[in-house]
């Protein structure tokens, strides 16, 4: 679903990432692990064109793309759950979901019913303006709000941050429900080792801008991998 040949990115004067290439196929999670300040989010926001790429080719389902910005890459198909969340406030939860509307036909502008299933919380706080909910309810309003756009890949950055056990697991659980669906290409990015180990079906560890370690799951020894990630 998603390649990535060579893709490079800077801010300002300072190359972020140096030629990084990575697969992320359908029906599987990639994921993209290394310490703070590797590159990870520079990489995503490369994909998602919240930043543009300064070298490199995105092959999106096939197509090769140029360097586009973030509201032609959500109609593509790319949809990005922020680190941080970024939902609106001041707009209840059923405003903050309508807002993927944006990327679709008007004849599919509606919450479909499994959002609520997958999230049942969202159901019973529509009404509720997205900035009283808790960080572990704003997680879930963000990654239901992206999933309202009927991606082809879903990014996700650092879903687990700040959010409590109970959320986690029920996050992975999502994660894991979207992944047998088969249609979807997920990638994670995330720093809770165990998370992502248990999830992920392939891995792309980052050091200074560049791939330092790849492979799938039952390849990659897990103490490699734990080496590679580490400061």
């Amino acid at each position: 679903m998603l390649k990535l040949d060579d893709i490079t990115l800077h801010y300002g004067h300072s190359r972020i990432l140096d030629g990084i290439s990575m697969e992320a196929r359908a029906g599987e999670v990639t994921c993209l692990m290394g310490s703070n300040g590797v590159g990870k989010t520079s990489l995503i926001k490369a994909i998602a064109g919240t930043h543009p790429r300064s070298g490199g080719q995105v092959t999106l389902d096939g197509e090769a793309l140029g360097v586009l910005p973030a509201h032609v890459m959500a109609r593509k198909g790319v949809a990005l759950v922020p680190q941080g969340r970024e939902i609106f406030p001041l707009l209840t939860v059923r405003e903050n979901l309508e807002t993927g509307f944006g990327c679709l036909p008007r004849s599919d502008w509606q919450v479909p019913r499994e959002m609520f299933q997958l999230f049942p919380v969202l159901k019973q706080m529509q009404n509720r303006r997205g900035g009283d909910l808790s960080g572990g309810q704003q997680q879930q309003l963000a990654i239901a709000r992206a999933l309202i756009t009927r991606p082809k890949l879903l990014l996700l950055d650092e879903p687990t941050e700040g959010i409590q056990p109970n959320i986690i697991q029920q996050i992975g659980e999502v994660i894991s429900h979207l992944r047998a669906q088969g249609g979807m290409a997920i990638v994670l990015v995330e720093q809770f080792f165990d998370f992502a180990y248990g999830l992920g079906d392939s891995f792309v560890a980052l050091k200074r801008g560049q791939v330092c370690l790849r492979g799938r799951a039952g390849e990659v020894a897990r103490d490699d991998l734990l080496a590679a990630v580490s400061v």
